[in-house]
């Protein structure tokens, strides 16, 4: 069974060079292309790797990036974050599987072992509580 992911993504439209209106807003057929490049870019990253190489992928905003190129032609963009991954479904957990990619870590020397004496209580006489 294979992991299913919902990835949730933000994109900024940016003012063209030349322009002078302070506003830039994409028209919504551009949203819907922006949309549609964004989901398909997203799930092929997400397709393509195991989940460790996703988590490297996600940690440098690579996939924004990738969004922010392919959507320069439909409308110019900038700051285009994941912002938030979620884990619909999620594989068993496998002792074996986890034994493979932490290898033979539970082997090593990690010290000798250090003899531990009982603290010491001194008992107060004559008080009372």
């Amino acid at each position: 069974m294979a992991t299913l992911f919902v990835f949730f993504c933000i994109a900024f439209t940016t003012k063209m060079p030349n322009q002078m209106k302070k506003t830039c807003y994409a028209q919504s057929a551009q949203i819907r292309a922006i949309r549609k490049k964004m989901v398909e870019i997203m799930s092929e990253e997400a397709s393509k790797c195991d989940l460790k190489e996703l988590v490297q992928k996600l940690i440098p905003e690579s996939i924004g990036a990738d969004i922010e190129k392919a959507c320069q032609c439909i409308f110019p963009l900038r700051d285009v974050y994941i912002r938030k991954v979620k884990v619909l479904k999620k594989p068993k957990f496998d002792i074996l599987k986890l034994m493979e990619m932490h290898g033979d870590a539970g082997n090593e020397d990690t010290g000798a072992g250090v003899s531990r004496e009982e603290p010491l209580v001194e008992e107060v006489k004559g008080l009372k509580v």
